[in-house]
C-alpha cells in the first residue's frame, strides 16, 4: 500500500469520526493547510458541512474539513496539580 492510500484512509477514518461524534466529545484533529499543519485539542463545540469548532484552551479554533488528516478522540484532561509547598 502507497503513502497516498494510507494518507486517504487515515483521512475517511478522521472525517468518519467527526461526523459521529457528539458535541461535547473531547478530540484532537490535525489539519494541513498550506505549508503546514494545526492540531486543535478540545471539545467539539460545532459541526457544519464544511467545518468543525473545537473549543481548545486558546479559544475556538475553526477546522475546514477539507484540510482534516487525522482525528481521534481523546480522554479528559488530568487534574490539576496540588500547589507545592
Amino acid at each position: 500500500m502507497s503513502t497516498e492510500e494510507q494518507a486517504a484512509i487515515a483521512r475517511v477514518r478522521a472525517l468518519g469520526v467527526l461526523h459521529a461524534a457528539a458535541i461535547g466529545v473531547r478530540l484532537v484533529v490535525r489539519a494541513h493547510h498550506g505549508d503546514g499543519a494545526q492540531d486543535a485539542l478540545g471539545d467539539l463545540v460545532a459541526r457544519t458541512p464544511d467545518t468543525v469548532t473545537i473549543a481548545t484552551r486558546r479559544g475556538p479554533v475553526e477546522v475546514r474539513l477539507d484540510d482534516v488528516v487525522a482525528a481521534k478522540p481523546v480522554p479528559p484532561p488530568p487534574p490539576p496539580r496540588a500547589p507545592r509547598r
